[in-house]
């Protein structure tokens, strides 16, 4: 068995209608109400690695309302968007007082009660560390994948540093992620790639990076006979 991954730096609007909605289950954390934010300096550093332009987040905004119509959803900030009511909402819950939020929300399209995770002390101080603003632990990846049927495709349109991709690849899961900003990209491609390459998953990991964007042709999204995915035209890297 192999865990085959694919890797974008591209817009994943540009390749969204080739992806079918079966097998395929949405896992992201869209950049949220922070443009602005981020342009007027109110991070720090963070605020040069953001290129937002000024219709950024109504641009996110209509993109993530398309990404509910997969048969598992989970959108972490989801209760900033304009998306259906659901009940199946999952709680972060930070176990930290000195941060912006004490927990933050996911909205899902799962069948199920409010779930909250919550950090242990360890990992909330090893959450700390981040290479993207709105970092994910990895375990708390690992605790949403858990809510997913193990034969479905983990999709990631947002991925950032690639939080997602990491949890999908230890724990045997194929894996489709899209990053616009190169910079975020490559920290992605870094971690996802050492996560494949770590001994328990050698016998099973399968070298996929493919990297998209600023080339015509047509290339599939996983190897030769996968009738998952279906073939793509890769497109221009929007920046």
């Amino acid at each position: 068995m192999s865990i085959p991954y694919k890797l974008h730096n591209l817009d994943y609007r540009s390749i969204l209608q080739s992806i079918t909605r079966d097998g395929v289950a949405v896992v992201t954390d869209p950049p949220y109400g922070l443009g602005e934010r981020m342009k007027s300096g109110e991070v720090g550093e963070w605020s040069k690695h953001w290129a937002s332009a000024p219709e950024w987040d109504k641009e996110v905004s209509e993109g993530v309302e398309t990404l509910v119509n997969f048969p598992y959803s989970i959108i972490w900030g989801g209760n900033y968007y304009p998306l259906p009511p659901v009940r199946g909402w999952l709680i972060w819950d930070k176990m930290q007082e000195h941060t912006s939020g004490h927990a933050e929300l996911a909205w899902s399209n799962l069948d199920l009660p409010v779930r909250v995770y919550r950090l242990s002390r360890v990992e909330a101080y090893s959450a700390m560390n981040k290479q993207h603003p709105t970092q994910k632990p990895i375990s708390l990846m690992k605790w949403c994948l858990g809510f997913i049927p193990e034969n479905f495709t983990i999709f990631d349109p947002f991925m950032g540093s690639g939080s997602t991709g990491v949890a999908a690849i230890e724990l045997g899961r194929r894996f489709i992620g899209c990053e616009i900003n190169p910079e975020y990209y490559a920290i992605a491609e870094k971690r996802i790639k050492q996560a494949a390459q770590q001994p328990e998953l050698l016998h099973v990991a399968q070298h996929s990076v493919q990297r998209t964007g600023g080339e015509s042709g047509q290339q599939s999204l996983f190897s030769a006979g996968d009738t998952l995915l279906a073939k793509v035209t890769r497109q221009s890297t929007r920046r």
